[in-house]
């Protein structure tokens, strides 16, 4: 995939890049981690036109924040560039620039953006990335904190509703993200990812349990923490949405589609269904991604062109009664 090293960028990882001894896969931590705040108390404040996503449609984790700006009413207070589906040599790259990173023969990548950020960085080049178009300097690469940046900071300039990460919830919010980030949206690469049986195994069997005890979970809740939306679900549904065309198959995660699950699959059409999750959908792009980036786990690079979802078909979330 590719990463910079000394602010210069080399094509290859070294092959133990995001290995463990056991050939478990281990994501490396975020590096950016800033805070954009309302008062601009962190050096950063909240203000329409200053801030822009880096994001690609193939990512999940990119792919929650987009959500996130919908559903806050922030499309037209960020930017977002939107990736083309394939990488090259030089990893993530986009056909339009912004500012001073303007395309080089067709292609703006992004590891300029982090070199410019700090000229000498080692590490690798990952999208979301929220750049300060101001203050020229990376914000965030780390997801889940862009969410909660969008979900309070920018509440003068979106919608303050709905509250993704209302204070009374938070534990319970925090108890599932937990469940959710180890077993499932992480949980599919260290199957997809893993060097050794034994690894694959581990994380397989975590995988299936997680989703089983989110299915039982489901049948008492129309969201996973309760009747309202919070970013538990934007943490979940990315994940859930490529998991019958890429993980099921390409990834070995072949126990059970999330199909085969009646309150998960129904879930997951209710939350399609709903225009901010909805329009932001692309499983086009998702198996381009995938099968097409991956040539340690598709030499081929051939995109398959099944299987059939219907995320359109009528769901019963939004009738049902639910137990408390």
């Amino acid at each position: 995939m590719g990463m910079l090293v000394e602010g210069k960028w080399i094509a290859e990882e070294p092959p133990t890049a995001m290995q463990d001894g056991r050939g478990a896969f281990v994501r490396a931590d975020s590096l950016f981690r800033d805070v954009i705040t309302a008062d601009g108390g962190s050096g950063f404040p909240a203000a329409a036109g200053r801030y822009h996503l880096f994001l690609a449609h193939n990512c999940p984790w990119a792919h929650r924040t987009l959500i996130c700006l919908n559903l806050k009413g922030l499309r037209n207070a960020v930017g977002v560039s939107l990736a083309n589906p394939r990488r090259d040599e030089q990893g993530w790259w986009y056909a339009e620039g912004l500012d001073e990173f303007q395309p080089e023969r067709g292609r703006f990548h992004l590891h300029r953006v982090y070199a410019a950020a700090v000229p000498d960085y080692t590490g690798r080049v990952t999208t979301p990335t929220l750049w300060d178009r101001q203050a020229r300097r990376i914000v965030s690469n780390e997801s889940a904190e862009i969410v909660r940046m969008f979900n309070s900071a920018f509440d003068g300039l979106g919608d303050s509703a709905p509250d993704l990460y209302p204070e009374p919830l938070r534990e319970q919010i925090g108890e599932v993200n937990e469940l959710v980030y180890a077993h499932i949206n992480n949980g599919v690469y260290r199957c997809g990812f893993a060097r050794s049986q034994q690894a694959y195994e581990e994380a397989f069997v975590q995988l299936f349990d997680a989703l089983d005890k989110l299915e039982e979970r489901l049948e008492r809740h129309r969201y996973l923490v309760g009747p309202q939306l919070t970013e538990a679900d934007l943490r979940l549904f990315p994940t859930l949405v490529r998991f019958d065309a890429v993980y099921y198959g390409h990834f070995k995660c072949n126990l059970r589609r999330i199909a085969d699950y009646p309150n998960l699959s129904n879930y997951l059409r209710d939350l399609v269904q709903q225009p901010a999750f909805g329009e932001t959908v692309r499983v086009d792009i998702y198996k381009q991604g995938y099968y097409g980036n991956s040539p340690r786990l598709n030499p081929s690079g051939i995109v398959p062109l099944g299987p059939q979802l219907n995320f359109e078909a009528p769901h019963d979330r939004a009738t049902r009664a639910y137990s408390a």
